[in-house]
């Protein structure tokens, strides 16, 4: 552990910073996970929760939590499901 003031702060802000991030990491894997289920399932709220899910990754990746490719992965797969679903109701 640093001894200096402005170690110190950073160490604060370190500890801050990773209680935020790991909140928002937690919301949009959650969201995922509900998307990817209900695509699944084939459920009536499926393709509501998948755009939802990918607006909430977009949004953590704004936030700098998840790297720009991860966050385009995460994207992509859901629109595959978004997709899979919009074409089988055609």
């Amino acid at each position: 552990m640093a001894n200096h003031a402005s170690a110190l702060k950073r160490h604060r802000q370190s500890l801050k910073r990773a209680l935020r991030n790991s909140h928002y990491r937690s919301t949009a894997k959650t969201a995922m996970k509900k998307a990817l289920s209900a695509a699944e399932k084939k459920t009536q709220d499926a393709a509501e929760l998948l755009k939802k899910a990918i607006s909430t990754v977009d949004r953590v990746k704004g936030k700098g939590v998840f790297p720009a490719n991860r966050a385009g992965r995460y994207v992509s797969r859901l629109a595959v499901k978004l997709a899979e679903l919009t074409t089988e109701k055609k």
